[in-house]
């Protein structure tokens, strides 16, 4: 008897494999924020951080592949979709080193990768947050790769602190000269919060490289690139200008919104400004979105509030920003790209996508969708 139920239980272990294959066999029609979100092979999309790269009529989906822990253990992962709901596997776009004197030797922090095209030199090129092996969150630098491919191989080039011995636009003379003794001064208190958007941390770094953490990238209308990242112990946002091949810094950079403590970035233009949704400093904690616009990304940047509304608005649906992607083929369709943090397991980690409406004057916001397709900008 004990066989029989043995068999009856293998069998039955066996068909409901089955069934799960086959609904997974089954492609998405719609996007489901928050929940599990399978691949071609009936893994759970491992991404996160991510960007999404449009060439040639496929998505290309970039973002950190994590294991137990936040270190990177593989790499930067790449997905391929031509519908944005089903998403092919392909592979390792850049891979941990085992070289151990390599700066992205397995054990470092690879974070928020992103891919841009240039089209003078047909180049794919990455830029990510690089944190070094052992360091924790010292080292506050951006690391740069390049491939012919869009999905890789990459190749590592080097990291850096960007900006090293140039100063902001509109920067003042008094800005420059004026010294503080930052070891006098107690962090948190309102000296040394006046001292901080004065330029406290953008004095200190200025001969070495400022500080590069969470970061984004942004190509304008005209082909120039930006490197959008957290600066200044995440005090403040920089933007800086690319080089012609974007695989360097020109020196050009603009400081966002000094001492207002904003992170992780995302970016997007329309009808002629510049947005960036971002997140507040509470680690691995979700908190309010806020709302940034400019008429000029080197021009004067205002912080309009919380851009998510409704329930949960305050946790921004339990994500942090990360990548604002412009639909193609649609108009003024953009969907809001976020992560749900799980730093016990970062692998379980799951993705908020929801679509960027306008209200009666122009502002940009997001609410929740339990479920929702590309349809709903056709409305």
């Amino acid at each position: 008897m004990k066989y029989k139920f043995a068999t009856l239980f293998v069998l039955s272990c066996t068909l409901l494999l089955a069934d799960l294959s086959l609904l997974r066999a089954q492609p998405y029609e719609q996007f489901h924020p928050g929940e599990q979100w399978l691949d071609d092979i009936g893994t759970h999309i491992n991404a996160h951080g991510g960007g999404i790269l449009y060439q040639d009529g496929t998505y290309y989906w970039f973002g950190e592949h994590k294991g137990e822990n936040n270190r990177a253990e593989v790499g930067v992962r790449v997905y391929s979709s031509t519908d944005l709901y089903n998403w092919k596997n392909e592979g390792v776009a850049l891979a941990v080193s085992d070289a151990p004197d390599s700066e992205i030797v397995s054990g470092a922090i690879i974070e928020r990768p992103k891919v841009i095209y240039n089209e003078k030199t047909d180049t794919y090129v990455m830029w990510f947050h690089l944190e070094l092996k052992g360091q924790g969150y010292s080292a506050a630098r951006t690391g740069v790769a390049v491939s012919e491919n869009v999905t890789g191989p990459y190749r590592y080039l080097r990291s850096y602190r960007p900006n090293a011995g140039d100063w902001p636009v509109r920067a003042t003379t008094e800005t420059k000269r004026k010294k503080y003794d930052a070891d006098t001064l107690e962090w948190w208190t309102d000296p040394w919060r006046e001292a901080l958007v004065d330029g406290l941390f953008l004095r200190r770094d200025q001969k070495g490289g400022q500080m590069s953490r969470d970061m984004t990238l942004f190509v304008d209308d005209d082909g120039t690139a930006y490197h959008i990242h957290s600066a200044e112990e995440n005090a403040t946002l920089h933007i800086s200008k690319l080089s012609d091949d974007f695989q360097s810094f020109t020196g050009r950079y603009n400081r966002i919104l000094p001492g207002k403590f904003n992170e992780a970035p995302a970016i997007f233009k329309h009808v002629g400004k510049y947005y960036i949704i971002a997140s507040g400093t509470t680690g691995w904690d979700p908190n309010p979105a806020r709302l940034l616009v400019a008429d000029s990304l080197f021009g004067e940047w205002q912080m309009t509030g919380n851009p998510a509304k409704g329930e949960r608005a305050d946790i921004t649906f339990d994500s942090q920003s990360t990548f604002i992607l412009n639909v193609q083929g649609k108009e003024d369709a953009y969907i809001y790209m976020g992560d749900r943090w799980e730093p016990e397991n970062p692998i379980t980690g799951t993705y908020v996508w929801l679509p960027i409406e306008f209200d009666e004057n122009g502002q940009p916001f997001i609410q929740w969708h339990e479920e929702w397709d590309l349809s709903y900008f056709d409305e």
